[in-house]
């Protein structure tokens, strides 16, 4: 049985996450972190990990970047493995998580998706072989509510292409403000927010009289909460190093 503390508890994809671990066997939520404390869920919600105990278990955050320094403080000084699903983290705490995987098992991806990871896998092979031909952009697209812009997901795809590129890519978030011609490695970025959409990612390679379209959508949150899940499962024994979905892949 594998016990979740979950951060976030009170968020829309927290009680998807306890919604699930209800209905999936060998999963358990033992306790919460909210500043919300209130609510109808079966496991005692703290509202900061300084009143948390020390819990035997795995840490899946799925919170706030601003929530970020208390959440590793408390991973690293009981030594629980990590599943950091916060997006939108600043550099510096990207550097965090890797400093801290020296130490304890940390999982990070920026989207926990398997069709999302399989869609970078795909991508960056077709930039391996379009590169010299096509120009790249990327659209994405979430509900209004959505803070950070690129998506992190968005971002992760370019950053997979990235490794494919022989030439390293600009990216450019507003061209608006550019406002020169477009250059031969640069990747673009679009972002739509409105409604209550949940995720749309696409890719385009876009060449001479042809057009490619690599596309994922996410229909609902759970596809992040079941992905969230596996990963818990999956850190549980492991020693300290930085996890991602990719691994999670290749080993199931």
């Amino acid at each position: 049985m594998t016990h979740i503390i979950l951060s976030g508890a009170n968020g829309a994809m927290g009680r998807t996450i306890a919604r699930l671990a209800g209905e999936t066997h060998g999963v358990k939520i033992v306790a919460g972190l909210d500043k919300n404390t209130q609510g109808a869920a079966d496991f005692p919600i703290y509202a900061s990990p300084e009143q948390l105990p020390e819990i035997k278990g795995v840490l899946v955050d799925f919170s706030h970047p601003s929530a970020f320094d208390g959440i590793l403080r408390y991973a690293l000084d009981t030594e629980t493995p990590l599943v950091m699903c916060t997006t939108g983290l600043a550099p510096e705490q990207l550097d965090a998580i890797r400093a801290a995987a020296k130490r304890i098992a940390v999982f990070h991806s920026a989207n926990m998706s398997i069709g999302i990871n399989l869609l970078a896998d795909l991508a960056r092979r077709a930039a391996a072989l379009l590169q010299d031909q096509f120009d790249i952009e990327i659209i994405e697209r979430h509900h209004n509510k959505k803070i950070d812009a690129p998506s992190g997901t968005a971002l992760m795809l370019a950053d997979a292409m990235r490794e494919a590129l022989s030439e390293q890519p600009r990216y450019v978030y507003d061209r608006h403000a550019v406002r020169e011609r477009r250059q031969k490695n640069d990747i673009g970025f679009s972002s739509v927010r409105g409604g209550t959409i949940v995720g749309e990612h696409e890719i385009l390679f876009a060449g001479t009289d042809e057009l490619i379209e690599l596309r994922h959508t996410a229909t609902s949150k759970e596809v992040f909460a079941v992905g969230a899940l596996r990963a818990a499962v999956y850190l549980e024994n492991k020693g300290p190093g930085l996890y991602n979905m990719s691994n999670l892949i290749q080993e199931v």
